[in-house]
């Protein structure tokens, strides 16, 4: 059972993630359904509440208040951004840009959903769930998916032997 004063927007999303969303095969369930499942499951009400509202974000068509991002378009995070995302991070997530697992929209959804956590501090590995998560809910990410999922449970395969 979890503690529900501990609960995270992003270890919710985790657990739904890997118990309801990456199932391919089964149709997606409802907000109702995956409410009732999260408090089955022993997450606090507001907990829940933040974590299906950070996924609605997540189908948001576009980030609000930014352009489309041109190919070769050079980012500059504004002082809120640094204040929350190290530079460790902001590396980061230029990096998987620069790779191609990532595309400059891709990338300005990713900063609008850890942005949207309510972690105090956010660091690689939100970083990589949040990357699985857009790139999951985007039709045609196929190939980016599979090389993040890779790089998201390389690290906890290692910590298995």
């Amino acid at each position: 059972m979890n503690d529900p004063v501990n609960d995270s927007v992003l270890d919710i999303l985790i657990y739904l993630f890997e118990n309801y969303l990456d199932v391919e095969d089964e149709p997606q369930p409802n907000r109702d359904t995956l409410r009732e499942e999260l408090e089955m499951a022993g997450f606090a009400e507001s907990g829940i509440d933040r974590a299906l509202e950070w996924l609605e974000g997540l189908s948001a068509d576009s980030v609000r208040g930014t352009d489309h991002p041109q190919n070769r378009s050079f980012r500059i995070f504004n002082g809120h951004e640094q204040t929350r995302l190290t530079l460790e991070v902001r590396g980061y997530i230029l990096h998987l840009e620069n790779v191609g697992i990532l595309s400059g929209q891709q990338r300005e959804l990713v900063l609008d959903r850890l942005l949207a956590l309510d972690s105090e501090e956010i660091d690689t590995e939100q970083v990589k769930w949040v990357v699985l998560m857009v790139l999951f809910s985007q039709p045609g990410q196929e190939q980016a998916y599979q090389r993040m999922e890779d790089l998201v449970f390389e690290g906890q395969s290692d910590s298995l032997h």
